[in-house]
């Protein structure tokens, strides 16, 4: 007797979430995670830009760098970074990631999380570390905005942000702190303006494009370029 239907068809394979198709790099390649991330926007980049005055210091970063090469605060982040992910896994699922995204229709918008996970919904959730010397009250705004721009440049809809105090670089709780950060349209929308700003006046003001192979600003900033340069976290780049 016939079978009314082939059981030894093959099953479809699903696809895979869509922000892995969206990778440029993985930081263990570190030469070439931070070569890629320097053709565009980072979440780094993102956290500074707190208004539209912002935008001209980041351009000055972005053509001429600001000469910061990390210190004791940044070592110290890299070296807990490992230990605080492994707590994330076994609390919260979120799996340690090193892959450089960028955002679905916008190569130049790019982002590092350090945790990413796809739940059984598919609902996309993402993990940001931190290493502080100082009580926090709030999540530091700087740190809000990096975390909206890694939710819109993976799609996520929300984000566990995660802290270990320190004291001379000893941690001073059993377990790190950690909030969740839902997304938020209207800062997403915000800070895509931003970042599109910061591209623009690239564009107008370097000499060649800074975002094209072998691209470079041929002339130093001028002696008051950077009033309002505004240093970067003590975290890692992100």
């Amino acid at each position: 007797m016939l079978a009314l239907w082939d059981d030894d068809e093959p099953a479809t394979p699903a696809a895979p979430p869509a922000h892995l198709t969206r990778v440029l790099a993985d930081s263990s390649d570190r030469i070439a995670w931070l070569r890629a991330r320097s053709q565009g926007i980072t979440a780094t980049d993102v956290a500074r830009l707190s208004s539209p005055r912002a935008v001209q210091a980041v351009v000055l970063d972005k053509l001429y760098g600001n000469g910061f090469g990390g210190n004791a605060y940044t070592d110290h982040g890299r070296a807990r970074e490992p230990e605080i992910a492994r707590w994330v896994l076994q609390r919260h699922g979120i799996e340690s990631s090193q892959k450089l995204f960028h955002a679905a229709g916008q190569r130049r918008h790019l982002a590092t999380p350090d945790g990413v996970t796809v739940r059984t919904d598919g609902t996309v959730e993402l993990c940001e570390i931190k290493t502080t010397k100082k009580a926090w009250s709030s999540i530091p705004r700087s740190y809000l905005r990096q975390v909206a721009w890694q939710q819109y440049v993976l799609g996520a809809e929300r984000t566990l942000v995660v802290w270990e105090q320190h004291t001379d670089f000893v941690p001073v709780h059993g377990d790190p702190q950690c909030r969740w950060v839902e997304r938020d349209e209207d800062e997403i929308h915000r800070l895509v303006a931003l970042a599109d700003q910061v591209l623009d006046t690239l564009a107008r003001q370097a000499p060649v494009d800074p975002f094209a192979p072998g691209g470079r600003a041929s002339a130093p900033p001028p002696p008051d370029a950077y009033e309002a340069y505004d240093p970067p976290p003590y975290d890692p780049l992100r």
